[in-house]
């Protein structure tokens, strides 16, 4: 970039005095305070030099041959180029008329000849300041005038978007969850008018069994901005259930934040999508069984001895089948959970026992794999459901057996945990509310980016771990959805090539 000069000029003055002696004063004066000089004797020319160059400010004698300074004036006032810039007469006429005549035309002020030049300067920079901040306060005008035209076609875009979206949309304040505006979508879904909805709550229409929820996610809204693709169980004004998506946005309306609530309505697709997996575990099971029983047989040798090659491949036959028929019951196994078609069976029941159960369980795949298995276990009463407790330790310990080398230790140590250790309100009084189960191994480790994608339904760390660890890519899913239906929690935290920690989390009894 090419460096600007050191010294440059205050200002841009354009002088206009058909006196030789009075130009070269003002010019000597001007140019010694650090101005740019410009000086004309003619009207005419100056009107042609400054509709060339627009000076930043220009000082005008009234008494001139062929145009005197009011015609001037007039013209450059008449001039979209020329008529913002400041005009001071210099004049030896006095008398008030010629003063206010000069004002009229458009000067900003009047100086009397002859002149004190300390009196000219102050009165220069004076109007100099005067028109520097008028350009600054008309740009910041424009700019707000165009930030207003900007606003206002946004939300007239909003607006036209809020009426005519197929997806139900709605406004709701943070503080109160209270309704201030929503879609047509969203009335023909409820079915409520929109009389019946403004002002109310979620819960005073009871749209949701889980309307505390709800609130509690618009809450959180200050500190997420924004939260995508929760879902929700939502009852129309007839009763009818739907299951939809929600998206929240946070938004400012008039200095309040609020809630934009986007709805998918997901009823129709979870249906199909629970009625086809439901179709397909089941109508697969029975011929995988019969396939199962004709490869047990077939291995037992009762129909013949095979050779070494047969054999192989009878392994791999079996091999492949059992891994089938994981898939399935895994699949029916958490549509039956998501359904809510299995419910939790809670009774008392030791943790101490569910542990050391677990890794006696397990056990055998850890010495064939030549892993050494540790448990800590913690006698403590439990309300819970114990086969699917059971179910959770042996899935998330059959994983950390499957993903350690020969001589890795597996530990499972159970410990209890402080309310604040899992609540982000630092007020509440610390206490042991929570049993901590962690399972630790010395494998692989995980990738950062698939931390939390592992939780979700056919995910896996590597696209071979289900040809290679015989894994569905469900196991984790069960285990969240498990540990949730128990009002825990379940996490992971994972070092690449050092090995990963799972931790459950569970509430004692009481806080149930």
């Amino acid at each position: 970039m090419p460096k600007q000069p050191l010294n440059l000029p205050k200002a841009d003055i354009l002088v206009i005095d058909d006196t030789p002696e009075n130009l070269n004063l003002l010019s000597a004066m001007l140019t010694e305070q650090g101005y740019k000089v410009r000086s004309v004797t003619k009207g005419s020319t100056g009107l042609r030099g400054a509709n060339a160059v627009p000076p930043d400010l220009i000082l005008l004698d009234v008494n001139m041959p062929e145009m005197n300074g009011y015609e001037v004036c007039q013209h450059l006032k008449a001039s979209d180029r020329t008529r913002d810039i400041p005009v001071i007469f210099i004049s030896a006429l006095d008398d008030v008329l010629d003063k206010v005549k000069a004002f009229a035309v458009g000067g900003v002020d009047y100086i009397t000849k002859p002149f004190q030049l300390e009196e000219v300067l102050a009165r220069i920079e004076n109007h100099l300041t005067i028109w520097k901040l008028q350009q600054q306060l008309q740009a910041q005008n424009e700019r707000l005038q165009q930030e207003i035209r900007d606003r206002a076609k946004a939300e007239e875009k909003f607006t036209k978007v809020f009426r005519s979206s197929p997806n139900p949309i709605a406004i709701a304040t943070i503080s109160e969850a209270r309704f201030i505006d929503v879609n047509p979508s969203f009335l023909r879904m409820s079915g409520y008018s929109l009389e019946e909805v403004i002002g109310h709550t979620a819960t005073v229409l009871n749209l949701s069994k889980n309307t505390v929820a709800i609130a509690q996610k618009i809450q959180l809204l200050p500190e997420t901005g924004s939260l995508y693709n929760l879902e929700f169980e939502f009852s129309t004004k007839s009763g009818e259930l739907k299951t939809i998506l929600i998206s929240l946005e946070l938004i400012d309306l008039a200095g309040v934040p609020c809630a934009l609530l986007i709805a998918n309505d997901i009823t129709e697709r979870k249906r199909l999508e629970n009625e086809f997996i439901s179709l397909v575990s089941h109508e697969l099971r029975t011929p995988l069984t019969s396939t199962m029983g004709a490869l047990d047989l077939l291995g037992s040798g009762q129909l013949g001895t095979m050779t070494e090659q047969g054999q192989k491949v009878l392994r791999i036959a079996t091999t492949n089948t059992e891994r089938l028929i994981r898939l399935v019951n895994d699949i029916l196994d958490l549509e039956r959970i998501n359904s809510v078609k299995i419910f939790m069976r809670k009774v008392k029941c030791n943790a101490a026992d569910l542990l050391i159960m677990a890794t006696e369980t397990m056990q055998a795949m850890a010495d064939k794999l030549q892993v050494k298995l540790i448990v800590h276990p913690l006698a403590i009463e439990l309300w819970a459901d114990p086969d699917r407790l059971l179910q959770t330790l042996t899935n998330l310990l059959s994983n950390a057996i499957k993903f350690s080398e020969p001589g890795d230790t597996v530990s499972v140590i159970a410990t209890l945990a402080e309310y604040k250790d899992v609540e982000s309100d630092k007020n509440e009084p610390s206490s042991h509310n929570y049993l901590l189960i962690t399972i630790q191994d010395q494998g692989r480790g995980i990738p950062e980016d698939k931390l939390q994608l592992i939780f979700e339904r056919f995910q896996q760390v590597d696209a071979s771990d289900s040809r290679n660890k015989g894994g569905t890519g469900l196991g984790l899913a069960i285990c969240r959805n498990i540990v949730q239906q128990h009002h825990g929690k379940i996490w992971v935290e994972s070092v690449l090539g050092e090995g990963s920690t799972f931790y459950v989390l569970l509430p004692l009894p009481g806080l149930q």
